[in-house]
């Protein structure tokens, strides 16, 4: 799907969301927003006045903090200096309901003279903001929650829509990833949650339990005990994993085994057991462990050899979960 198809599907859900009747425009307008923020090496500049210009901060925020570099800018400020801080490959997104804000409005020649592009949100597409723009989009809703059709409601959650259905586009668009959204929020759980990996939080050296392939099942439960992971690995001379013990496959070998201290763990071990990188992270670790329905992990090389475990405690304990 292209990246101008994905934006105008958002848009249509914008449309729909706010009630606005105006799919059809903010599709094709969506798709020509996206392609004049993309791969730009400037950034967004967002401006409202009043409620417009709260909502301008949140998208600017919500674009920063999704891979657009973007920040917003007081219209009345910019006309007292902050104007120096738009170059000519910015893109300037200046968002008014009735589309002749003052505020905006005198600003606009000194952008336009900077070189910068300049896209509108609205609901007036005949305004003096819409006739000036590169690109109009039209969030026009048929009236506002407010009873008294007064109090910026159903106009200012139109154009948060929009601009939300933009960032995320540009999001997809870039290739933006958890990783790169946890980088940006070093002081949240989003942080933590994001970039912790399996070698920060997996058990290693001689605290994971093992056992050759040769082992007595007696052996195996001893190693497990000391261990204290509720299973052992079972590897070769080379320490190449050829499979796992667990807590379940104990009482499964209960039922089929006569001899408990006699009975080789091969016969009874999981083989191939489920495993992951050092590198993966650990929020891959926990979907691998809930998909599979498992509660332990070997963790293993390029190799095939074993240098860690994990279990959903220690996933736990680490608040990763």
């Amino acid at each position: 799907m292209s990246r101008c198809v994905r934006l105008a599907w958002l848009c249509l859900a914008a449309a729909f969301f706010a009630g606005c009747g105006r799919a059809p425009t903010l599709a094709r307008s969506g798709g020509y927003v996206e392609f004049q923020l993309d791969g730009k090496r400037g950034r967004v500049i967002v401006s409202g006045i009043g409620k417009s210009g709260h909502i301008a901060r949140k998208i600017a925020s919500t674009m920063a903090s999704t891979g657009t570099p973007a920040y917003f800018v007081h219209p009345a400020e910019a006309s007292h200096g902050d104007l120096g801080m738009i170059r000519a490959e910015d893109v300037f997104i200046g968002i008014s309901n009735s589309g002749e804000s003052a505020e905006l409005l005198r600003i606009l020649p000194a952008i336009k003279r900077e070189g910068a592009k300049l896209v509108v949100i609205t609901g007036n597409a005949d305004s003096s903001l819409a006739r000036e723009a590169d690109v109009h989009l039209d969030a026009a809703v048929d009236k506002e929650a407010c009873p008294l059709n007064l109090s910026p409601t159903a106009s200012t959650t139109a154009a948060l829509a929009l601009g939300d259905a933009l960032a995320i586009a540009l999001l997809d668009a870039r290739g933006f990833s958890a990783a790169d959204f946890a980088r940006s929020h070093p002081g949240g759980s989003l942080h933590r949650e994001a970039l912790k990996h399996v070698a920060d939080v997996m058990h290693r050296g001689a605290t994971v339990p093992r056992v050759r392939e040769s082992a007595t099942l007696q052996q195996a439960l001893e190693e497990m005990t000391r261990g204290g992971l509720g299973m052992t690995a079972i590897v070769d001379a080379r320490r190449r994993v050829k499979g796992i013990f667990t807590d379940g496959d104990l009482r499964r070998a209960l039922k089929k085994v006569a001899n408990l201290k006699s009975a080789r763990i091969a016969k009874v071990m999981t083989a191939n057991p489920r495993s992951v990188s050092p590198d993966a992270l650990a929020t891959e670790a926990v979907a691998l462990m809930e998909r599979h329905r498992i509660s332990q992990l070997l963790v293993v090389n390029a190799a095939g050899e074993l240098v860690g475990a994990l279990n959903m405690n220690d996933l736990l304990r680490a608040k990763v979960v």
